[in-house]
């Protein structure tokens, strides 16, 4: 199932949307930043992770302001 996952960050990142990406340190789970004109776009980009199609994984999106 991971495989699949990381193919989709892999294409984020062909894109040039995805910023960072990486597992806790506990494993018990991951994160990821990616680059979005909305938060609606942010969303479709991380439910279309196919370990959210799937149900493997709990999917949360946040709106981030980063500060420079």
């Amino acid at each position: 199932m991971i495989g699949p996952h990381h193919a989709h960050l892999d294409a984020l990142r062909g894109q040039g949307r995805l910023e960072l990406a990486g597992p806790f340190s506990d494993r018990s789970g991951g994160a990821y930043i990616v680059r979005a004109g909305s938060l609606a776009e942010a969303e479709a980009i991380a439910f279309a992770d196919p370990l959210h199609v799937r149900g493997s994984s709990e999917v949360t999106v946040h709106e981030w302001n980063a500060a420079p």
